[in-house]
């Protein structure tokens, strides 16, 4: 970059002005890097929450499930299962994090009472009511993570980006700029002493004819 620069006083204002620039905006990159680590943490948290849930969800789900199958027979279980008249709904909308947009996840129609169920109360047990809720209960969970999963993802990829930005604005961006303004500032102070001394040459000539005359 420093071959590219003039040496005059106004690229000397321009380099200084850019400098000023650059520094707010890795000061502002480095807030917004910061924040979104911070940001990430408490995602992870959740994260973290959410995988335990869904492992007990799943193994409640499963033993509830099993406990119907010896009860009623996997054939009634089965059967309850297909006779289900509704099924769960999800919409899917978003919302701004720290200028990024992530999913805004809603479920509905996953948790259902007995007759919206669709298989008959006589001839089933309520082992088939329990392993049911408890399905509907890992379903709602899965959502839930599906959204938080998502977000850390995308937090994830934007931390990566703004750290390369601000890694290229300190180690690269911001060095050039001041190397070049320490050229142009010597360079200056250079052609400042030559013009001096070539005034000097001139004045010496004119005073060593003034009195020669």
């Amino acid at each position: 970059m420093v071959r590219e620069v003039k040496p005059t006083r106004s690229e000397l204002l321009e380099v200084k002005r850019r400098i000023k620039l650059t520094k707010s905006g890795y000061k502002i990159l480095k807030m917004k890097r910061d924040g979104l680590i911070l940001e990430f943490f408490k995602i992870l948290e959740q994260a973290k929450e959410i995988r335990g849930k869904i492992q007990k969800d799943y193994d409640d789900a499963m033993a509830k499930s099993a406990i119907a199958e010896s009860v009623d027979g996997t054939i009634a279980v089965r059967s309850a299962a297909f006779a289900m008249r509704r099924h769960p709904e999800i919409s899917l909308r978003s919302r701004n994090l720290m200028g990024i947009v992530v999913p805004d996840i809603e479920s509905t129609l996953v948790k259902s009472t007995v007759d919206e169920r669709g298989y008959g109360v006589i001839g089933t047990s309520t082992y088939i009511d329990e392993a049911t809720e408890a399905f509907e209960n890992l379903v709602e969970t899965m959502v839930q993570a599906a959204e938080i999963e998502t977000t850390m993802k995308k937090l994830l990829d934007e931390i990566e980006k703004t750290k390369r930005r601000v890694n290229a604005l300190e180690f690269n961006v911001i060095p050039e700029l001041e190397e070049a303004e320490t050229f142009i500032e010597l360079r200056l102070e250079e052609m400042e002493r030559e013009n001096t001394f070539r005034l000097k040459r001139i004045k010496d000539k004119a005073e060593a004819k003034g009195e020669a005359a």
